[in-house]
């Protein structure tokens, strides 16, 4: 039975990952450039990446996870979740062969109207200023930005420089998820964003 409800858009169709997922998933994972603004290292054989679909999405039960599909595809050509922790952070990925063509857009913008539906009050998102295009789906989904921190990125160990972006679902506009301004001693509004 699925957890999530599947959803449709044009080009899209987004359901929960399956066990057969796992080689697609390790093209997108072991990409070098879609993992450079990922925390870990490329995923380096497929059952690593049997591994990790099985942690992070066959037995996860904390929030939504979706894979990202064409209609007329079955396999995944990205990943799309919303943390059911207190963040609700939405993270994406989508395999190179891909990008440029709005589809990390329309499958957060399909994520966004179902979560209106429910009762989570917020999301947030946060990308690295070297990866401004993550930044401009955001924009596009009506996140505005909040604040910038800087975090060590683990396990890269390496210091990234995040902006944070916040979508009110329930029309609290003046709600600032601030966990993450209050955990790092490096953080500041950046102006003109």
């Amino acid at each position: 039975m699925e957890r999530f409800p599947v959803l449709k858009t044009q080009r899209l169709l987004l359901r929960e990952f399956h066990e057969d997922d796992a080689q697609a998933l390790f093209e997108i994972l072991s990409d070098v450039q879609v993992n450079r603004f990922l925390p870990m290292f490329p995923l380096a054989s497929l059952p690593q990446a049997k591994a990790y679909l099985k942690e992070h999405y066959l037995g996860n039960p904390d929030g939504w996870h979706y894979a990202v599909c064409l209609r007329e595809e079955g396999a995944p050509v990205g990943y799309l979740h919303v943390s059911g922790q207190d963040s609700h952070d939405l993270g994406y990925g989508l395999h190179k062969d891909y990008w440029h063509r709005g589809i990390m857009t329309e499958a957060c913008r399909a994520v966004v109207e179902m979560l209106k539906c429910t009762d989570l009050p917020y999301i947030t998102a946060t990308h690295d200023v070297n990866n401004p295009r993550s930044g401009a789906i955001m924009r596009k989904l009506g996140m505005t930005y909040r604040y910038s921190y800087v975090e060590q990125w683990q396990p890269k160990n390496f210091p990234v420089t995040f902006r944070m972006y916040q979508l009110n679902l329930d029309g609290r506009e003046g709600r600032v998820y601030r966990k993450y301004w209050e955990q790092y001693p490096e953080h500041f509004i950046e102006e003109n964003l």
